[in-house]
């Protein structure tokens, strides 16, 4: 991906392909009880996801989501990453795209503590979500707890991740440029006034 301007590049890596995904992930036992999840940023990344659940996880993807009446935004610095990281706010008008995982529960504290439940970072709020023309119910995402009152940027390698799974998990091209200018906005809108202070 390069900007039509010709100050920024970032190359489009290949689309997962869910067609190869059992409707339930093979990984996860007969007997063994699962949840759904909703991931709209980093989480979108397979890779970086199994970091933190310590497996593949693309066993367990249903496909690419909406989720209705929300927007992202980065009302969060993450003490870990060091930046802004993204949210997902109650919007009437818009809608927030991303992934569906049917994950197994064992892995639900996992993700817990990568979201940073456990400090009070973020909280488990349950949604519906639109994938490959079904409703899921009682879909878990994650909401930030205490919302900054405005946006913080992102540094480049979480806007990398969050593009890179985006790109993934076969998420709309123009959603995908969507995403791209938003956070290369608010990092602009940084560096500005990183140089306004420097000319004080």
């Amino acid at each position: 991906m390069s900007n039509q301007s010709g100050h920024v590049h970032y190359s489009w890596v290949q689309t997962y392909n869910y067609d190869n995904i059992a409707a339930v992930p093979q990984q996860v036992q007969a007997n063994e009880s699962t949840f759904y999840y909703f991931a709209y940023g980093s989480c979108m990344c397979p890779v970086d996801l199994k970091r933190s659940l310590g497996e593949k996880t693309h066993p367990y993807a249903i496909g690419p989501g909406i989720l209705e009446g929300y927007r992202l935004g980065f009302y969060r610095v993450s003490p870990t990453r060091n930046c802004g990281v993204l949210d997902v706010v109650k919007d009437s008008k818009t809608s927030v795209r991303g992934v569906l995982y049917q994950l197994p529960w064992r892995l639900s504290d996992r993700l817990d503590k990568r979201e940073d439940v456990p400090q009070g970072g973020y909280r488990h709020e349950y949604v519906d979500i639109h994938c490959e023309g079904k409703v899921y119910k009682n879909v878990r995402t994650y909401v930030v707890v205490d919302k900054l009152s405005e946006e913080v940027a992102p540094n480049d390698w979480y806007f990398n991740i969050v593009l890179r799974g985006a790109v993934t998990c076969g998420l709309p091209e123009e959603y995908c440029w969507s995403l791209f200018h938003h956070m290369y906005k608010l990092q602009q809108r940084h560096q500005g006034r990183c140089s306004d202070r420097l000319a004080l």
